[in-house]
């Protein structure tokens, strides 16, 4: 078979040929311009795909970094409004203690009381502070509502009582805040385990500690009561109904120990027959209420000697409470310095990965100049003979051998 070769089919696939080499060099001098091997899912599909997943876990990376960024800054926050409410504590009991002697009169302790208003003031303002985007730190997941307000003369909360968590990992979540009521809301009262006091009918100057508990075995966690049933003989009854136990009896001096039901407490001055003083279980006091009754006790007068046995007990419940209050907040502190220890190590793990991820992706994505220019340098070459052989065949034509 004889083989037919037309003038207008060489035409067209030296064309061809030419339009070829030279889309291949376009390519080449795209690919080192823009420094990527990988133009299109076309120049490698298996490539591509690899580069689209790996940019999706670095998109990942980057956003668990921002969001340990806003976790951060409201931790920090909360830190130093922790470490100014610390401080406000710190200076109230400073307050407490030197208000609470013999020789300072009714009047001093007025000036006094003035201060721990202010101070309790500063503490409800610290409660109530922002961070850089104006949401409030104590509110919970509330954060456009403020957290607390004083209504009709009392402290209330008024925010949510969860906590916003932030994705800092594909698997970690670590929370940017506490409410207001985890922080200043759940404060053990009275030492930790019970709480005493002394009743308001009392007539004498007997005056009852804080106590402390001395056999949590014995401790059944209900109340008691210690009566007096003469100016020196006391009897505990426990809070059975309808007729309660007599489980310990005595005869007082002012400062001895009481001991009855794995507890022990003291009592000081001069009670009177009939003269009583309790013990019930602690349950949880909120800061401001606190407060609040620290500035009523030091608006009373200590004019009779029931009204001082009276104040006195309140004074040293009330310092026994802001110790409480201290360590709540001192508690609070150290959480949050664990998880920002914690936002620490998840930082580091994602900018690890997020430079790991950006290796791999340069590793598939990006040009090997080297290869590239020593390509483009051939593609060149070969084009510049494909112009040249083109313009040497256009000027042929089959009469030229006829």
């Amino acid at each position: 078979m004889t083989a037919r070769i037309s003038t207008a089919g060489q035409h067209y696939r030296s064309l061809n040929a030419l339009l070829n080499a030279q889309s291949q060099l376009a390519r080449t001098q795209q690919q080192i311009a823009s420094g990527k091997r990988v133009l299109t899912p076309a120049d490698d599909p298996i490539g591509a795909t690899r580069i689209q997943d790996l940019a999706r876990q670095l998109s990942a990376s980057d956003q668990y970094l921002a969001n340990n960024d806003v976790a951060r800054s409201r931790l920090s926050l909360e830190e130093q409004a922790l470490a100014d409410v610390s401080t406000a504590i710190t200076r109230i009991r400073e307050l407490l203690v030197q208000g609470s002697t013999d020789t300072v009169d009714y009047e001093s302790r007025q000036m006094i009381r003035l201060e721990i208003e202010g101070r309790t003031q500063e503490i409800l303002d610290i409660a109530n502070r922002k961070d850089a985007q104006g949401e409030y730190l104590f509110s919970g997941l509330a954060t456009l509502t403020q957290p607390f307000a004083r209504v009709a003369g009392v402290v209330t909360y008024f925010g949510d009582q969860s906590q916003r968590m932030q994705q800092v990992g594909e698997t970690q979540r670590v929370a940017d805040g506490d409410s207001g009521a985890e922080v200043f809301g759940r404060i053990d009262e009275g030492n930790g385990t019970f709480v005493t006091g002394a009743a308001a009918a009392n007539t004498g100057s007997g005056s009852v500690s804080v106590g402390s508990l001395v056999d949590r075995a014995a401790w059944t966690g209900q109340s008691y009561t210690v009566q007096f049933t003469s100016a020196t003989d006391w009897q505990v009854v426990d809070s059975a109904v309808p007729t309660p136990n007599v489980v310990s009896t005595g005869t007082y001096k002012s400062g001895d120990a009481i001991l009855f039901g794995g507890v022990s407490v003291a009592i000081s001055g001069a009670p009177a027959a009939g003269d009583s003083f309790t013990v019930r279980p602690s349950g949880a006091t909120d800061l401001f209420s606190s407060l609040d009754r620290l500035v009523s006790t030091f608006a009373t007068r200590t004019d009779t000697p029931a009204a001082k046995g009276q104040w006195r007990t309140a004074v040293d419940g009330s310092l026994e409470q802001l110790d409480q209050a201290f360590d709540r907040i001192l508690e609070m502190r150290s959480s949050v310095g664990v998880r920002l220890n914690m936002l620490d190590v998840a930082q580091s793990a994602q900018e690890d990965a997020a430079l790991n991820f950006e290796t791999l992706i340069s590793d598939v994505r990006d040009l090997d100049y080297a290869e590239a220019v020593t390509r483009l340098n051939v593609q060149y070459t070969g084009l510049q003979a494909a112009q040249k052989a083109i313009a040497n065949v256009g000027q042929l034509s089959l009469f030229d051998y006829l």
